[in-house]
């Protein structure tokens, strides 16, 4: 499934071929997806131009001149991508945006759990799909005091913790396993016997572990790429995620798997207290 990084990296790619073009004509091929399309209001976005890319959470925001934002989720397989005129029609092309040069912005979802939705830009952080949401880990009002704050009272493992949006936004299953590894917290571990200086650390983890996946452009599992088709390589540099078995790159110890609210999560016992 397309994380944080994955959309931001996804918004990196397109700024370069989006900025200041037109959408001149507007497709919906299958309206079928997690929020069925809204045609009229897709359609409706003929001709309107891109001021600017965003990203809230894992939802791609596409600002235009009309007032509107386009706000697009991968779901768990899904693309955005701007592909050559000649490239056909894909099977599971849900929406396709032409563009100047006779290219096209489109949206590929195969397992159909991804949104495009057409909302007002302004007030949109008050929107039912953003306004639970709470701050992103890269911005400057995450950081240990905020996740000390949000975990009084509670008595969850921090793994779980970590990825719900509503404590922070972003935090998936891969990148929540990698930054507890780079903490040395084990996922198990119960929110309430974290340490005022543990939560700062797990923060800086969560800060470094995102950073590094974007510069690396994402994780390639099965399906992800950026805008432009291109996958993402941070798998190389897992150090835990989906490595059950494997030695420890710190210590003696072997990488193992356990079960939380049915997602897998990797650690090292050894490493991780």
């Amino acid at each position: 499934m397309p994380e944080l990084p994955e959309v931001e990296v996804v918004k990196m790619s397109l700024e370069p071929r989006l900025l200041g073009e037109r959408f001149r004509s507007v497709s919906v091929h299958a309206p079928a997806l997690r929020e069925p399309l809204d045609r009229p209001a897709l359609t409706a976005l003929q001709g309107a131009k891109v001021e600017a890319l965003r990203r809230r959470s894992k939802y791609l925001l596409v600002d235009l001149d009309v007032e509107k934002t386009l706000a697009v989720h991968l779901g768990m397989s899904g693309r955005f991508t701007v592909v050559e005129p000649s490239e056909p029609r894909a099977k599971h092309e849900h929406l396709a945006f032409g563009l100047g040069d006779g290219s096209r912005l489109r949206l590929v979802d195969p397992r159909r759990f991804g949104q495009a939705l057409v909302l007002p830009t302004r007030g949109i952080e008050s929107d039912r799909h953003f306004a639970h949401l709470g701050p992103e880990p890269l911005g400057a009002d995450f950081s240990g005091a905020v996740l000390a704050h949000k975990a009084e009272g509670r008595r969850g493992p921090i793994k779980t913790f970590l990825m719900d949006a509503r404590v922070v936004v972003g935090v998936g299953n891969i990148y929540a396993s990698e930054a507890l590894f780079r903490a040395g917290v084990s996922p198990k571990r119960s929110v309430a016997r974290v340490s005022r200086a543990t939560w700062d650390r797990v923060a800086e983890a969560v800060r470094e572990t995102l950073a590094q996946a974007i510069h690396e452009g994402g994780t390639t599992l099965n399906d992800f790429t950026d805008g432009e088709g291109n996958a993402g390589y941070f798998q190389v540099s897992l150090a835990v995620y989906g490595r059950e078995g494997e030695a420890c790159g710190r210590c003696d110890d072997r990488v193992r798997r356990l079960v939380q609210a049915n997602r897998s999560s990797y650690y090292c016992s050894g490493c991780q207290r």
